[in-house]
C-alpha cells in the first residue's frame, strides 16, 4: 500500500490507505456499504491535501530553452584517449574521408548552382531580355528596381543582369541614372538563392528557425537600404556623381581579362552539362530582331570571324561610304564595306550540343536535376558537417567564428568579419555562393546569426570588387559606364553598411529576421509564402502598375504604404506603452481573427494538405509516418496523466466513464500540480 505523499506537517491523518485495497476481502454490498462509510467518515474527519506531479515540479523549475541558443553539439563517440592504436589510425582515415567527401559535396553544391543559373537563364533569359526593352518602363526608378529584382530572380545571377545593363548604356539605349535603381533591384534579386537554400532544413524546427533566419538577414538589408537610399538618389543623384568624379579622374583603358579563380576549378565540369550565349539576351536588350530567333545553347564553342572588304550593291537613296568606293552602274549602285563572316570551326561538348530540344524544354531539365543535386548536396553536406562538429572541434569552430574581442575592442570582430566575408566572396566569385554555403552552418548552429550578419554584408561587398575587376578588363568602348555601373553597386553597399550596422540600434535586419524566424519556425509553410511575395508577387504588382504610369503607380502605392507604416508604428506602441493608444488599438482584438492571426490560415492549409495525404498520395509513407509519430506522442501524453486517486485510475483502465456529480474526479495533465 502506498501512501499518500507528505504535504505540510507528518501527521497521521494525512496518510490515506489504499481504499480499493482494504475492500478486496469484502465481498458484495457489505463490502460496497463499508466502502462507502469509510469514506465518508474520512470525509469528515481529515482533510485530503492536495498532491503534487513530480513532472510539473521538473518543468516548472528547468528554465526556458532560448530557441536562438547555439546548442552544443556534444561528441557520443568513444573519447580519443580511450582508442587503441588501431583505433586512432581508423579515426583518423575516417576524418581525412569525410574532409574529402566534403570537398567533393562543397564542389557539387556549387556547380549546382552554375547549372541552376543556367537552367533559369534558358528558361527565362529571353523574356528577361524582352522586359529591359521598354525604355519609357526603365526611366521610372521604381518601374526599374523591381525590373532588377525579375531579372536577376529570372537568370539567377547579378553578374548577368548587370552585364546586361552595361550593353544597354554603352549602346546608349539606357542613361547611368537609370541604370542605378536596376543596379539595387539586382542586388536584392541575388539573395533569393540562399532562401531557397535554407527550405532544404525545414525538417528541424529550431535548424529551420536559424538557417531561415540567416538567409532572410540578406534580404532584409537589401529591402531596407533600397528604402532609404533610392529616395535620395532619385532626389540628389549621389551615386552618379560621385562615381562620376571618380571615372573622369582617371585615364582609363582596356586592361586584361579578370581573374577567375573559383570558374578555372567549376568551368571543366559545368561545360560538359551546358553552355550557353549570354550575348543573346543582350542582343535582345539591345533591340537586335534576329536574336529572338536565337538559341541560348552555345553549339559552336570554336569559331572564327574574318573580316573582308566587298563590292556590295546600296539603294540610290542611301549615301555611299564616301565618294571615291561608289559607283553607279546603270541603275544599281554599288560601294565597299567591311563584310564579317564566322567560320564554325569546333562545336561544343557538352550534352545538350546535338540535342533537338528548344530552350524551354533543356532550362526545365537541367532546373528540376540541378535543384535535385543541391537538395542532395545540402542535405548531406549538413548531415556530414553534424557528425565532424562535434566536442572540442564544434567548440573551438564557434569560439574562433563568434567570440568578440575583450572591451574596449569588441567592435572590431564584426568588421573582422565583413572582411573575412569579403575575401571568401572574392575567392568564390559569388555573393550567392558564400551565402549559400553559411545558411546551413547557421542552421545546425556553427555561425550565430548576429554573426552571419558582417558575414554576409562583407559577401556584398566582395562581390562588387569582383564586379570591378571585371568592369576594368572590358573593351574601350564600354569601360567608362562598366567601371561607373559596378562603382555604383560597391558605393551602393557601403552606404547601407553606413546606415545598418556601425551602431548596435542600427542593426535592424537582425531584428527582423529573427521575428521572420519564429514566425516560419512556427508555421513553415509560410517561408514559401514569404518567398513568393517578396520575389515574384509584390514586383510584378508594382511592375504592372508602373505600366499604367506615375498617376496610378503612387495613387495605389502611397496609401498602402502609408497603411503598413501605420500598422508598424501601432505594433511598436502596444509593445512598447500600449497605454499611449485608445482602449481599442491596444490590440487587434476588434479586427476578425484572419486579420491579425496566422492560426487560421494555418488551419485551413493544414486541413488541405492531410486532406490531399489521405485521398491524393495514401500511397506515400510519409503519411502513415506522421500518423505514427502522432500516436505515439498522443499515447506518450496518455501514459504522463495522473489522477487524484487510485480508484479514478482504476476506472480509467477499465473503460468506465464515471459520472461527474458520482465520482467528482477531476482529470488532470502534467502542467497540474497533482499526481
Amino acid at each position: 500500500m502506498a501512501p499518500w505523499p507528505e504535504v505540510d506537517k507528518p501527521e497521521t491523518n494525512n496518510y490515506i490507505g489504499d481504499s480499493s485495497k482494504q475492500n478486496q476481502n469484502m465481498p458484495g454490498k457489505e463490502g460496497e456499504n463499508h466502502k462507502g462509510n469509510a469514506m465518508a467518515s474520512l470525509g469528515n474527519k481529515v482533510e485530503i491535501q492536495p498532491a503534487f506531479s513530480t513532472i510539473a515540479l521538473i518543468d516548472e523549475t528547468s528554465p526556458a530553452e532560448d530557441p536562438w541558443a547555439l546548442p552544443e553539439l556534444q561528441d557520443t563517440g568513444v573519447k580519443w584517449s580511450e582508442l587503441d592504436r588501431k583505433g586512432k589510425i581508423i579515426r583518423v582515415l575516417y576524418g581525412i574521408g569525410k574532409f574529402i567527401i566534403l570537398l567533393g559535396l562543397l564542389y557539387l553544391f556549387v556547380c549546382s548552382l552554375d547549372v541552376l543559373s543556367s537552367a533559369f537563364q534558358l528558361v527565362g533569359g529571353k523574356a528577361a531580355g524582352d522586359i529591359f526593352k521598354d525604355d519609357s518602363v526603365l526611366s521610372n526608378p521604381v518601374a526599374g528596381l523591381v525590373i532588377g529584382v525579375l531579372v536577376t530572380v529570372m537568370v539567377q545571377s547579378s553578374s548577368t543582369s548587370s552585364s546586361i545593363v552595361v550593353s544597354m548604356v554603352s549602346s546608349t539605349l539606357l542613361t547611368v541614372q537609370s541604370a542605378i535603381p536596376i543596379i539595387m533591384g539586382a542586388n536584392i534579386g541575388t539573395s533569393v538563392t540562399n532562401t531557397i537554400v535554407a527550405l532544404m532544413q525545414a525538417g528541424d524546427r529550431n535548424e529551420f528557425r536559424r538557417a531561415f533566419a540567416g538567409a532572410t538577414i540578406h534580404d532584409f538589408f537589401n529591402w531596407l537600404a533600397v528604402f532609404v537610399l533610392l529616395p535620395i538618389e532619385v532626389i540628389s543623384g549621389y551615386l552618379y556623381h560621385l562615381t562620376n568624379v571618380i571615372v573622369e579622374s582617371f585615364h582609363l583603358e582596356s586592361g586584361e581579362d579578370a581573374p577567375e579563380l573559383l570558374k578555372v576549378i567549376t568551368d571543366p565540369f559545368t561545360k560538359l552539362i551546358i553552355e550557353l550565349d549570354k550575348s543573346v539576351i543582350n542582343a535582345i536588350a539591345t533591340n537586335d530582331e534576329s536574336a529572338k530567333n536565337k538559341s541560348l545553347v552555345k553549339i559552336w564553342c570554336v569559331t572564327e570571324t574574318n573580316v573582308t572588304l566587298q563590292n556590295v550593291t546600296i539603294p540610290p537613296s542611301e549615301n555611299c561610304t564616301s565618294p571615291d568606293l561608289c559607283w553607279s552602274a546603270g541603275n544599281v549602285t554599288w560601294t565597299m564595306r567591311n563584310i564579317s563572316e564566322t567560320e564554325y570551326i569546333s562545336k561544343c561538348r557538352h550534352l545538350f550540343a546535338e540535342a533537338d530540344l528548344p530552350d524551354l524544354a533543356i532550362g526545365l531539365i537541367l532546373l528540376a536535376l540541378s535543384l535535385l543535386v543541391l537538395c542532395s548536396c545540402l542535405v548531406m553536406i549538413v548531415k556530414l558537417l553534424n557528425s565532424v562538429l562535434k566536442g572540442q572541434v564544434a567548440s573551438v569552430i564557434k569560439k574562433t567564428i563568434n567570440t568578440d574581442f575583450p572591451y574596449p575592442f569588441t567592435w572590431l570582430a564584426g568588421y573582422l568579419a565583413m572582411l573575412a566575408g569579403a575575401g571568401m566572396t572574392f575567392v568564390v566569385q559569388s555573393s550567392s555562393v558564400f551565402t549559400s554555403a553559411i545558411t546551413p552552418l547557421v542552421g545546425i548552429g556553427v555561425i550565430s546569426v548576429e554573426r552571419s550578419y558582417p558575414l554576409t554584408l562583407g559577401a556584398n561587398i566582395g562581390t562588387t570588387t569582383t564586379a570591378i575587376l571585371a568592369a576594368l578588363a572590358s573593351p574601350g568602348s564600354t569601360l567608362k559606364y562598366s567601371l561607373q555601373i559596378a562603382l555604383c553597386h560597391f558605393f551602393f553597399n557601403v552606404s547601407g553598411i553606413i546606415l545598418f550596422y556601425p551602431l548596435p540600434f542600427t542593426r535592424l535586419p537582425i531584428r527582423l529576421c529573427k521575428s521572420l524566424g519564429n514566425i516560419t519556425a512556427k508555421y513553415r509553410w509560410f517561408a514559401i509564402f514569404y518567398l513568393l511575395v517578396c520575389f515574384f508577387l509584390l514586383p510584378l504588382f508594382i511592375f504592372g502598375l508602373s505600366l499604367a504610369g506615375w498617376p496610378v503607380l503612387l495613387g495605389v502605392c502611397l496609401p498602402l504604404f502609408a497603411l503598413c507604416i501605420a500598422v508598424i508604428v501601432i505594433n511598436v506602441m502596444q509593445s512598447k506603452r500600449p497605454h499611449s493608444l485608445p482602449e481599442k488599438l491596444q490590440n487587434w482584438d476588434f479586427l476578425p481573427i484572419w486579420m491579425h492571426s496566422l492560426e487560421p490560415w494555418d488551419n485551413m492549409i493544414m486541413s488541405a494538405l492531410s486532406f490531399c495525404g489521405k485521398h491524393c498520395c495514401g500511397f506515400c509513407k510519409c503519411c502513415k509516418v506522421n500518423a505514427e509519430q502522432e500516436g505515439a506522442k498522443d499515447k506518450q501524453l496518455k501514459t504522463m496523466e495522473v489522477y487524484e486517486n487510485t480508484i479514478a485510475m482504476a476506472d480509467e483502465e477499465r473503460g468506465v466513464r464515471r459520472a461527474p456529480a458520482a465520482a467528482c474526479v477531476e482529470k488532470t495533465g502534467t502542467n497540474n500540480t497533482a499526481l
